[in-house]
């Protein structure tokens, strides 16, 4: 067993439940092959997601569109900050052909956050998602930015009708000051509310990391604020440091724990969730929109689901 790549000099001891295999490398190369041709970034990359390695050797991976520079500096992410390069107009048809070349049968769209766009980026999402649904059939999901809460911004990454708009509030109101600076909880929740009005046929979706400092009974009123928006989907993840630069890992949440928050999201009613130590945004995405949808998709096309 291998431990999950955590570059830091002094990370402590991982727990027994954080550990993986590395799967062989032949189908991961032949992702990265494809990435580079098409000069596309990949969230897995670039936020050193630790379940790189399984992703990319089934084939899946989460675009990261934009760029590879945000422009906040979060104290939990990996992603490089900085000044952005304006963004690659040729990218959206770039996303399309690789969904295509790698058959998937659903994509998760995210990006770095451009608050130096006048729209923070809502426009190139929504030409993203029409590409990929001119050039190959496949089930859509959007990660997107908060637009600083931008009506405008938000109605027009709708409005490409994602079949899962995704936002993060990513941690308890409490830790924003120290995790996420630039960003607003009540902010994101309106965000998600608006999404969910402008399609509400369609499922939203939010994620928190836990192992920040966080309380149990703080994720419990997070879960209560997102479903009180309408959200449906739910991904609750361990935070794992990237650098010792960043937010330090306060402590290691158990998989009975978990399994706990799991249990409690289904009772306050979210059709799917995905609770655990690896889980990430887009962890077997395409299965949680089944849960939306009531439905599961043929066993052979599992393997095609990003993240």
């Amino acid at each position: 067993m291998t431990p999950v790549e955590q570059p830091s000099p002094r990370r402590s001891k991982f727990p027994p439940w954080l550990r993986k295999r590395v799967p062989a490398a032949g189908q991961m190369e032949h992702v990265r092959d494809l990435l580079r041709d098409l000069n596309l970034a990949t969230v897995c990359q670039s936020a050193r997601c630790p379940n790189l390695c399984e992703c990319f050797s089934r084939g899946t991976a989460t675009f990261m569109i934009l760029g590879r520079v945000c422009t906040r500096n979060c104290r939990f992410c990996a992603v490089a900050h900085g000044p952005a390069a304006p963004p690659d107009p040729e990218e959206p048809g770039h996303v399309a052909e690789a969904t295509a070349r790698l058959n998937l049968s659903h994509v998760v769209i995210t990006s770095v956050t451009r608050d130096d766009l006048p729209d923070g980026g809502a426009d190139h999402f929504h030409r993203t998602v029409k590409a990929v649904r001119e050039r190959h059939d496949c089930t859509i999901e959007i990660l997107t930015p908060d637009f600083r809460g931008d009506a405008a911004a938000i109605d027009r990454a709708s409005a490409a009708r994602p079949d899962v708009y995704n936002h993060n509030v990513e941690t308890v109101p409490r830790l924003y000051s120290s995790v996420r600076p630039d960003a607003d909880y009540r902010q994101s929740l309106d965000l998600l509310a608006r999404a969910k009005n402008n399609s509400p046929d369609s499922a939203t979706k939010s994620g928190i990391m836990v192992g920040l400092g966080e309380r149990a009974e703080e994720i419990e009123a997070v879960l209560r604020d997102l479903r009180a928006v309408g959200c449906d989907l739910l991904t609750v993840g361990q935070y794992l440091q990237p650098t010792p630069d960043h937010h330090a890992v306060a402590r290691y949440v158990t998989p009975e724990e978990f399994a706990e928050y799991e249990k409690l999201a289904l009772t306050l009613g979210f059709a799917g969730v995905a609770s655990g130590p690896f889980v990430r945004s887009s962890y077997r995405a395409g299965r949680m929109l089944d849960d939306f949808r009531g439905e599961r998709r043929p066993r052979s096309d599992a393997a095609k689901h990003t993240g």
